[in-house]
């Protein structure tokens, strides 16, 4: 196992991971992003993807879920001063594992007729990526973001993903425009005005999910294109989290097609 140790934040390489943690147009001019943690890293190499690089701490070398990941990785690692380390990683107490892979490229297209997931300007990344996480639990494989969403790939939102993205297609900066008349499914949107129950509906049969904004909601256009489903709350509160509303109404689907 090659290791380079690096001790200054004006290293290139450490100005390279830190614009990729940071800043999200940084990761689209390089192609690249960061994987924070043991458990996303050996997720991406469990769906046998490649790493490019490594960045640790000398005391996380030697740690079994660390030894998981060498076992599968065989370029160089970059060993990185404690106090050096932690002014990166935006995790905290989490064991010392900063991997940059490539962002993967779409080579597939929408599919019209296929359960999906629309995510209309959803902003916050802990929302976007525990979505992605219920979504791929409840056979959700097709997620679409407009522009205004989260990005799908930073840093954040893969965390709260822990690693659903792997096995998604995914879509972004979509014009729902473009596409909501296309699908050949129900749509449905998540709405506590003038909308039906969820348990009302027949949901057995591919569907497609928009979820909008957490302080607006969805836009009119896509009220106008889409059934409204309301989820009952006899305690009376006024809404759901939106990440919330979104894994009620993908295991109620699970529910009826079990």
């Amino acid at each position: 196992m090659p290791t380079f140790f690096l001790d200054s934040k004006d290293n290139p390489k450490i100005k390279h991971l830190r614009g990729l943690i940071e800043q999200n147009t940084y990761r689209k001019k390089q192609g690249q992003t960061v994987l924070e943690g043991t458990h996303l890293s050996l997720a991406w190499l469990h769906e046998n993807r490649k790493i490019d690089s490594i960045f640790t701490t000398e005391h996380a070398l030697s740690h079994p879920d660390f030894e998981k990941i060498l076992a599968k990785y065989t370029g160089m690692v970059f060993v990185l001063s404690e106090s050096l380390y932690k002014d990166l990683s935006t995790l905290g107490t989490s064991l010392a594992c900063l991997a940059v892979v490539t962002l993967p490229t779409a080579n597939y297209a929408l599919d019209f007729k296929a359960d999906t997931l629309i995510l209309e300007n959803v902003q916050d990344p802990g929302n976007v990526g525990t979505l992605l996480r219920s979504a791929a639990a409840a056979g959700i494989e097709q997620i679409v973001c407009t522009k205004g969403s989260a990005s799908l790939w930073s840093p954040r939102v893969l965390r709260a993903g822990m690693g659903a993205h792997f096995t998604l297609q995914t879509f972004e900066n979509i014009a729902l425009k473009q596409i909501l008349e296309q699908f050949q499914i129900p749509v449905y949107v998540t709405s506590s005005h003038r909308a039906e129950s969820l348990y009302s509906k027949d949901l057995r049969k591919p569907c497609v999910w928009i979820l909008g904004n957490e302080g607006q909601g969805v836009s009119d256009y896509a009220m106008q294109h889409a059934e409204a489903v309301s989820i009952p709350q006899p305690g009376g509160q006024e809404s759901l989290n939106v990440a919330i509303a979104g894994s009620i109404c993908f295991f109620e689907m699970v529910r009826q097609r079990i």
